[in-house]
Parts: structure tokens; C-alpha cells; sequence
């Protein structure tokens, strides 16, 4: 036996490799709090641009929730007496067709779109990565399935799927939800299998294999915590496409329905104004490019910093 190992060396050293003996490397080092703050610190020195998506973000979330603190009247008090009515001391913005108070529509309208946008990115992210796991790590008939279904959803054009869905569903947040979540789950089952395929190749997963550690275990404690940034990076983006999504659907009248505050809905009352009270449109429309164009600065600015190739 001795001869045979010694054997298995000289080819080894012959051919320039040295695995006989060689164990595999450890899997990446867990990360704790500590290590995530100096991350943060370090994201926000190296990307400025993130950074100032950040605070955009950060001041619309807080606008939002404390939307019955900040708003100076309530959204749906109509006044008759003061139908479009221009920008003024007493209405910042103006008033709209019924004489509600565009700027405390505008602030519980970012309610809503946040609403929409965290529960539905939530819920894709969980569904996606969870069928893009288990789909890349089990294979075979698990991933004929489960890709087949996404690429039939996928191959219907989202804007169809979403008008087919959300009539389907009836006007309602709800509503909203369950087909942006049917439309938005494939992009995340898609970054999630590709990801799953590429870690399941490395060393350590192949070690922990060797340990006799399950395939939960692995896909747990291994593969999904090695695809967090992809994913974080492309929460981000798809988030500013929940929120024109939305907009949308409200602008159509399948969205949220009146009289709930919407963006959308909003930019919708107001098109029939656009002469008389331009207001009505140009605010809606300002604070709704602005969100959008803040979660994609940041998907772009967490792409760069979260991806080695492109450090130099």
C-alpha cells in the first residue's frame, strides 16, 4: 500500500499538481455585525452615489411611516369650496379636482407604493431563491419542473400577464401584489439557479459533502448565504420596477382603487386637469422619478461595490 501512495505521488509531482494529501479549502468566513457595519462605512466612502440614494430611500421610508404625523390634512378630506386650487400658504401643492390636499396625498401615496414594493419584493426574493435552490442543487426532475414553469410565465410579456392578473384579481393592494409577485418571481428563480449552479462546484461544498452533511444543511449553511449579494443588488432594481409597475396598474384603474392614495392614481386624476391644474401631474410625477431613480442608483452602486470584478 505504501508503494501505491508513493506511486500516486511521483505522478502527482510529475504532472505539476499537488493534490494527493491536500485538503480542500474552507468554506468563506461567516460574517458578523461588526463586519457588516464596517462594510456599510465602507459602501458609503466608496459609493457616493449610493450614498445619496440612501438618504433619498431613508427620507421617502420615513415620510411614509409617519405619513399621519407629517401629512397636514387628511387624504381623502374633499373641500369644495377650493377645487384646483393652485400652490398656496395653506396648500402647498394645490388642491386636486375635489378639492383634497395634493402634498398629504402625495405623502400617504409613498405608503402605499412602499407597501406594495417591500411585501412584494419580499415575497419573489423568498419564492425565487427558494425554487432557484432547490432547482440548481437537486436538478434532474426537480429542475425540468420548476424551469419549465417559470419559463412559461416568463414567456408571456409582462405587461399582458400583469393587465390578465390584476383583472383577474379585481382592483385591490392585494391584488396588486399577487400578480406583481407571479411576474416578478422568475427574474429571482433566474439569478438564484445560476448562482446555486455555480457554488455547488466550489471546494467547500465538496468538504462538506465529505463531513456527511445533508443537502438542507448545505443549501442552509452554504449556498444561500454565498448569493446574498446578487440577490441584494437585484432586490434593489426590481424594487424600482414594483414601484412603476404599480403606478401602472393605478394609472390604468386596475391598481390600487380609489379612493386609497396612489401615485399612479393620482397621475391619472390629474391627466384630465393637465391644462387647468398642472400640478396635479407634475407633483406625482416628480416624487415618483425620484424614487425610482433612487433604488436604481442604489442597485447600481451595490452591483459595483459588492462585485470583485469591477474593483480595480
Amino acid at each position: 500500500m505504501s508503494n501505491d501512495l508513493s506511486t500516486d505521488a511521483t505522478r502527482a509531482s510529475a504532472s505539476g499538481r499537488s493534490d494527493v494529501g491536500r485538503v480542500p479549502p474552507p468554506p468563506p468566513r461567516r460574517r458578523n455585525l461588526a463586519d457588516a457595519w464596517a462594510g456599510f462605512k465602507r459602501f458609503l466612502r466608496t459609493e457616493p452615489l449610493g450614498a445619496v440614494s440612501l438618504v433619498l430611500i431613508t427620507l421617502i421610508v420615513l415620510v411614509a411611516v409617519l405619513a399621519p404625523l407629517v401629512a397636514p390634512y387628511d387624504p381623502l378630506l374633499q373641500n369644495r369650496t377650493r377645487i384646483t386650487e393652485g400652490p398656496s400658504s395653506d396648500f402647498w401643492l394645490g388642491t386636486d379636482d375635489l378639492g383634497r390636499d395634493v402634498l398629504s396625498r402625495l405623502i400617504y401615496g409613498a405608503r402605499s407604493s412602499m407597501i406594495i414594493g417591500v411585501v412584494t419584493t419580499a415575497a419573489s426574493l423568498v419564492l425565487g431563491t427558494v425554487f432557484g435552490v432547490v432547482s440548481g442543487f437537486l436538478g434532474r426532475r426537480k429542475d425540468l419542473v420548476i424551469q419549465r414553469v417559470m419559463d412559461s410565465i416568463q414567456s408571456v410579456p409582462p405587461l399582458v400577464l400583469l393587465l390578465f392578473m390584476a383583472v383577474v384579481l379585481t382592483p385591490s393592494i392585494q391584488g396588486t401584489i399577487i400578480a406583481l409577485v407571479i411576474v416578478i418571481t422568475p427574474s429571482f428563480n433566474r439569478v438564484a439557479r445560476a448562482e446555486t449552479l455555480r457554488i455547488r462546484e466550489e471546494p467547500y461544498i465538496e468538504a462538506a459533502r465529505a463531513t456527511g452533511a445533508g443537502a438542507l444543511r448545505i443549501m442552509g449553511r452554504h449556498v444561500l448565504p454565498n448569493m446574498a449579494a446578487p440577490l441584494l443588488t437585484m432586490s434593489s432594481l426590481l424594487f424600482a420596477g414594483v414601484i412603476i409597475a404599480e403606478s401602472a396598474l393605478s394609472f390604468l384603474g386596475i391598481g390600487t382603487p380609489p379612493p386609497t392614495p396612489s401615485w399612479g392614481l393620482m397621475l391619472s386624476e390629474g391627466v384630465r386637469y393637465v391644462e387647468m391644474a398642472p400640478w396635479m401631474v407634475i407633483a406625482p410625477g416628480i416624487v415618483l422619478s425620484l424614487a425610482v431613480f433612487a433604488f436604481n442608483l442604489l442597485g447600481d452602486a451595490l452591483r459595483d461595490f459588492l462585485d470583485p470584478r469591477l474593483h480595480r
